[in-house]
């Protein structure tokens, strides 16, 4: 079927669907992971699209369902650190990590991000259904069904609100009259995907379906298992969804009991009928608290504050939309909301030219069509998952991080549970929003760092005894980030890296939109932070706290990033001790008592986690020297001293010289014989590359260190290329090939890129949806959105190149993608790419700049063939920098300045 005119008039940029996978209610298995997406960054939703059985299952980026885990550090932690060190030295790889009663240890988790309330929305009046289609629209956050039937067309849209923090549907009658007879009701949690198999932890909950006498609302209010030690013992959450039925009528029904254990509500199903209705809206919001009392007294309760309070929110955003002439203003709810969405969406547009046949085909064709062409990537499927990704990005951002999930889940057993893993999922989750020009983003990033940032500080207490230190843990479930997962397959307790590579994207928004203030929200849990926000000792006083508290703003550059980025700098000065190092001929030593390194000298950093891999012949992941930890260190302490250097604070230049100092002493990278970047920097260990990890390429990607530095570039290129030769049990995982994707990018490798993407892209990586897979297989049917939005980085990358002070144009780009441009980027150097364009067959690159500062001096170079710049239609000159051709800009604030790069 092709694709119907009425569409165009729907939407002008999204994706669309001329098919639906129905959620049952029972057994739904992996059904919800081919629904359409919407979302706010906090609330937001899942649909199936099915005509006579939609259902939307509703969504807070904060529900976490708790478990018996400890939710502190446990202490053996700080007294196994010099064993663990000697024994590296030594290289036993049979030491294990032991609880304090002498037992091995076995990981703990954190808690599990789960769904809320499901609705379902079963139409009474049923026939033959024909011209089928819904669709997504990336510039309102709109998903929408259409289809016609004996009763004529029906049409039903949905949004979530960024402006209401509500999701609406509305749903008319017929284009023929035929009116709206429906039952709404609360499908049963134990039905739900990953609830049902009756092995989970969620049967310890309780829950129960509420509709109000009037059939004003159903709600569904739920109470966590209640954990000793737990936050959230006497926790749980609660979906709202009002009803609002135009000239027509609704009253509260029973439906047939379903037994359901978890459900202690007196009547176990009630729901709402709808009869002969001209329009129905569906106004829906959730949340979660931390109070709902005793779980011991929740089947007797009656009243529930926090229902209260989502239905008072509801019930205003009804007012502000009900007018004499009509019960809901659907159009102008979604406008207030579409002008800030479609602005954020439409900053950025992509295009590539070529497959224009294929541009006006639905979700199921494309992927078709993508997959039959294995050798290279169809253009509108390339347009196509960029824009998705980055309308799903748009959605998460704003309120935390994006999850694995990113904030869409449909089961109460997500796939590694459904949190934030930060070595790897979350920075590539994160990669494309500066460059990306996103808004929200990066606040939303901000807050969840410093959300987690006093378990940050807590973990290097504990696992290295450290002081005004800060160690990012791998994982984190968004309320706390403390080292609970770990053991000797997973030492994460020894994951170093982590900091400095989760505040570069606090850095890289610093670098592309200069200083700016952070509004304080409640997100951040402020009042944890006194001792982070500060470069000293014991962070801000008193007196300096309560003011930043009362200015209600954090300045990006003095507030966040210096304190924080000084706190990781203190992390890398710590773990160096003397004692351990390696001498002159970079053999490694190890000198009790000993104070300070002699000339030659370096550090050894000790242990090192390198994830998730080991040297061969050495069988434990607890290593020293990981090149991940000598890269990150490196590219931290770069951070700390430019941000010293630009804040210019009393003291900067000792801070500066500090940092240089230990820069020069860090462990020196190590090359293999065959020229190879080495994983570990230590001559007693044999390279392992049969490992889809690509840690030991932190200097590629996410640093810059390549850039400049031909020869650790080549090495980079001879380890990736090592990689893709012998690494042949695991190569599935989406994040694997977006990271191997990003570093292609970096190296300039535009071959590597395309070859990088391409296997989740032709084998089963991307849903009906065009939501991902964690696997190009769907192995462990784990929704995960690193390969949604990692695709956005990859094509950004791939097309700029930038860092401060330098902008290098199409660095990586294909020789396939012939012509296209793009609009809208931000260079990492306070400079908007306002459009960017090329055309291979003639030769011809041209970039339009706006610099959002004065005087912005930049070096900008192109990676196509060229011989002649032109800036304004003036001929400049042309400089040499090793092999690289480059000119030399000043931009003026807000001035388009015009380059064109031209071969003879």
């Amino acid at each position: 079927m092709g694709k119907t005119k009425t569409r165009t008039n729907l939407y002008d940029r999204g994706n669309y669907a001329l098919h639906y996978t129905e959620i049952p209610a029972l057994n739904p298995g992996h059904a919800w992971r081919d629904g359409m997406v919407s979302g706010n960054g906090r609330n937001g939703y899942i649909t199936s699209g099915s005509p006579y059985s939609d259902s939307f299952i509703f969504q807070h980026m904060w529900f976490n369902f708790p478990s018996a885990d400890p939710r502190e550090i446990p202490p053996e932690l700080t007294s196994q650190l010099q064993e663990a060190r000697q024994n590296v030295f030594e290289q036993n790889d049979q030491w294990k990590i032991k609880h304090n009663n002498g037992e091995t240890r076995v990981r703990t988790f954190y808690y599990s991000y789960h769904p809320g309330h499901q609705l379902r929305l079963n139409m009474v009046n049923r026939g033959q259904v024909a011209d089928y289609e819904r669709w997504t629209n990336y510039e309102t956050a709109e998903t929408g069904v259409k289809y016609r039937d004996n009763d004529g067309q029906w049409v039903r849209t949905s949004f979530t609100s960024r402006t209401d923090d509500v999701s609406i549907t509305k749903l008319e009658h017929s284009d023929l009259g035929k009116k709206i007879t429906m039952v709404l009701q609360l499908d049963d949690i134990s039905h739900m995907d990953g609830a049902h198999n009756g092995m989970s932890e969620v049967h310890a909950l309780q829950y129960k379906k509420l509709v109000d006498p009037e059939a004003r609302y159903l709600a569904q209010v739920a109470h966590y298992p209640s954990y000793a030690g737990s936050e959230l013992c006497h926790g749980g959450y609660a979906g709202v969804t009002q009803v609002i039925v135009v000239n027509g009528t609704k009253e509260r029904i029973v439906l047939e009991d379903t037994h359901e254990e978890m459900n202690v509500g007196l009547e176990r199903n009630p729901a709402i009928q709808i009869k002969d209705a001209d329009a129905v809206f569906l106004i829906t919001t959730s949340g979660r608290t931390h109070e709902m009392g005793s779980i011991e007294n929740f089947a007797d309760c009656s009243s529930y504050f926090l229902v209260d309070e989502l239905l008072q929110h509801t019930q205003s955003v009804v007012e502000k939309y009900s007018h004499a002439q009509c019960a809901f203003d659907y159009e102008q709810a979604l406008s207030l909301h579409a002008a800030w969405h479609s602005r954020e969406f439409n900053t950025v547009r992509f295009a590539l030219d070529g497959d224009e046949e294929h541009k006006d085909v639905d979700n199921l064709k494309l992927i078709e069509l993508q997959q039959a062409s294995p050798e290279r990537i169809n253009h509108a499927f390339m347009e196509q998952v960029y824009n998705q990704g980055r309308y799903a990005m748009i959605c998460c951002s704003g309120s935390s991080a994006p999850r694995l999930y990113g904030m869409w889940t449909g089961e109460w057993n997500p796939g590694w549970r459904g949190i934030y893993t930060l070595d790897a999922n979350v920075n590539l989750q994160v990669a494309a929003m500066n460059t990306g020009s996103l808004t929200q983003a990066q606040l939303g990033y901000i807050s969840f760092f410093l959300r987690n940032a006093p378990d940050f500080e807590a973990n290097a207490r504990m696992a290295y005894g450290m002081h005004d230190a800060i160690q990012v843990s791998v994982n984190s479930d968004g309320d706390r980030a403390m080292h609970v997962e770990y053991d000797n397959d997973y030492p994460f307790e020894y994951w170093n890296a982590g900091a400095s590579w989760c505040l570069l994207p606090i850095f890289e928004y610093w670098q592309c939109f200069g200083n700016r203030d952070i509004p304080i929200v409640e997100d951040m849990n402020i009042d944890r932070l006194q001792p982070l926000l500060s470069v000293n000792d014991n962070g801000l006083s008193d007196e300096a706290f309560v003011s930043l508290k009362e200015r209600g703003t954090l300045n990006l550059l003095q507030d966040i990033l210096l304190p924080l980025l000084t706190k990781q700098a203190n992390f890398w000065e710590q773990i160096c001790t003397p004692e351990y190092f390696t001498d002159v001929a970079g053999q490694s030593r190890y000198e009790p008592g000993k104070q300070s390194l002699l000339a030659g000298e370096r550090y050894m950093i000790i242990p090192t986690y390198s994830p998730e891999n080991h040297p061969i012949g050495y069988n434990s992941t607890i290593t020293a020297n990981a090149t991940m930890d000598i890269s990150a260190a490196r590219d931290g302490l770069n951070m700390v001293i430019q941000a010293e250097m630009a804040l210019k604070r009393p003291g900067y230049d000792k801070a500066v010289g500090k940092w240089n100092k230990l820069l020069e002493q860090l462990p020196a990278y190590r090359y293999d014989e065959d020229g190879a970047l080495c994983e570990w920097a230590m001559a007693e260990y044999i390279e392992n590359n049969n490992h889809r990890h690509l840690s030991h390429l932190y200097a590629a990607w996410p640093a810059y260190e390549t850039h400049s530095d031909a020869d650790l570039a080549s090495a980079s290129a001879v380890a990736l290329a090592n990689r893709d030769q012998f690494n042949t049990t695991d190569a599935t995982a989406g994040h694997g090939w977006m990271h191997k994707a990003l570093v292609h990018a970096r190296l300039k490798n535009a071959d590597g890129v395309l070859h990088s993407l391409l296997p989740m892209m032709i084998e089963g990586g991307y849903y009906d949806s065009l939501m991902t897979d964690h696997d190009t297989n769907r192995r462990n049917h784990c929704y995960c959105t690193d390969t949604a939005f990692g695709v956005v980085a990859t094509v950004q990358e791939a097309l700029l190149y930038s860092n401060t002070g330098e902008i290098e144009v199409l660095p990586a780009l294909s020789s396939d993608w012939i012509s296209g441009h793009i609009e809208g980027l931000m260079a990492r150097t306070q400079v908007q790419v306002s459009r960017l364009s090329w055309d291979q067959s003639m030769g011809i690159t041209s970039v339009v700049l706006s610099s959002l500062i004065q005087n912005n001096t930049i070096r900008l170079s192109s990676g196509l063939p060229w011989t002649t710049a032109l800036v304004d239609g003036v001929e400049v000159q042309v400089h040499m920098h090793g092999k690289q051709k480059y000119v030399n800009l000043t931009l003026q604030e807000n001035q388009e300045t015009s380059i064109v790069f031209s071969r003879a």
